[in-house]
């Protein structure tokens, strides 16, 4: 096998590749990066959950594959001069690489103890601007269960109807929802669960761009393609949270919020909280004006924010951490805040009616002070 190709493209294909390289396998193989010089140059990392495959433009010269020491490989050719990159590998698998007037040698493995990865067929493929793909997975993963008491609940549901795309996690204390409406209709109808694993993977892939990212379905994986680079994921099985059914609808309490401001109050009175002093933030809503108080061993902590609308003089208590981080992933200046008791879930809503994203955190049961 023989090949040329440019040092910094050569670089960013094996940074990518590399991060489903499993770290510790009893495949060795594994632990290492797929080189297939074909047609095109293809790198590829696989960890038995995610596999990761990028084509780097190139000069294939003969063709072949072998397993590079991922850390190795990347370590030499990051460190070579900004120069065209040869590789070549002969039948032992001696690898010789080399860059201006630096050369390496070192050894590679056989591709025949290589897993395959698994077969997604390119056809019906769903696309969606890779800047919205991105967004949806920031806006709902952070939202995603610990708990592998229900595995399905460690990954986000993927909703695809004609009229729209829907991302939604969950993990037993809140609920995350953000929604893209295609222009024109996708004329399908699947749902799916991916691990929260390959979807930060794939958040870290997708670019700031327009372009599409497609996605297509298999009987138990799923294939990503975003450019040059693939990422293939077995779907997540079982019975996911039917969110549609936990979401309380027509809440007699609609207020209108600034979120930065709102955020901000509620960061402060926070700063007494900790992982081991767990309190919650007791929360009064009246008309026009929130106000927010906490105690903890540390000390007491008050602040308020103003609104629009009456609450009512509701009281009601939540987990700080989990009404921040919904907050924080409100993608507008302006968020409508349902209310319905101190016992029901506090829900987060567009300002402007649209169905882009949907938050819900449930509450705290409140000692009397």
């Amino acid at each position: 096998m023989k090949f040329t190709c440019d040092k910094n493209l050569l670089v960013s294909g094996i940074s990518v590749a590399s991060r489903t390289v499993a770290q510790k396998s009893s495949i060795p193989a594994l632990e290492g990066i797929h080189v297939r010089a074909g047609m095109e140059l293809y790198l590829s990392g696989y960890n038995l959950e995610t596999g990761i495959t990028v084509s780097v433009p190139g000069e294939i010269t003969e063709t072949g594959s072998c397993v590079m020491p991922a850390r190795l490989f990347f370590d030499i050719i990051r460190k070579l001069p900004d120069d065209e990159v040869t590789v070549t590998v002969d039948e032992k698998y001696r690898v010789a690489i080399k860059s201006g007037i630096a050369s390496f040698t070192i050894m590679a493995m056989s591709a025949e103890d290589y897993p395959e990865l698994p077969d997604v067929e390119y056809e019906n493929a769903i696309k969606v601007p890779q800047n919205k793909l991105r967004e949806m997975i920031s806006g709902t993963i952070f939202s995603v269960s610990e708990s592998m008491a229900r595995p399905v609940q460690t990954g986000c549901l993927i909703e695809v109807e004609p009229e729209s795309v829907t991302m939604v996690a969950v993990d037993g204390f809140r609920l995350a929802l953000r929604r893209y409406i295609p222009a024109e209709s996708l004329e399908r109808e699947v749902k799916f669960v991916v691990p929260s694993a390959a979807l930060k993977e794939l958040e870290k892939i997708l670019g700031d761009s327009d372009d599409p990212a497609a996605f297509t379905l298999g009987r138990k994986h799923i294939l990503f393609e975003v450019g040059a680079v693939t990422l293939v994921c077995r779907v997540l099985e079982g019975e996911f949270l039917d969110w549609r059914r936990v979401v309380p609808e027509n809440n007699p309490i609609q207020l209108a919020a600034n979120r930065a401001r709102l955020t901000a109050s509620i960061d402060r009175v926070g700063l007494i909280v900790t992982e081991k002093l767990k309190s919650p933030v007791r929360c009064r809503f009246s008309r026009d004006v929130a106000q927010f108080h906490t105690v903890t061993t540390i000390g007491e902590a008050r602040d308020s924010c103003e609104l629009a609308g009456d609450g009512g003089d509701l009281e009601i208590g939540f987990n700080c951490r989990y009404l921040l981080d919904a907050l924080k992933a409100v993608p507008s200046d302006n968020v409508i805040l349902e209310l319905s008791n101190g016992l029901s879930p506090i829900v987060l809503t567009p300002c402007d009616g649209s169905r882009s994203f949907l938050y819900m955190v449930l509450p705290v049961r409140l000692k009397a002070e």
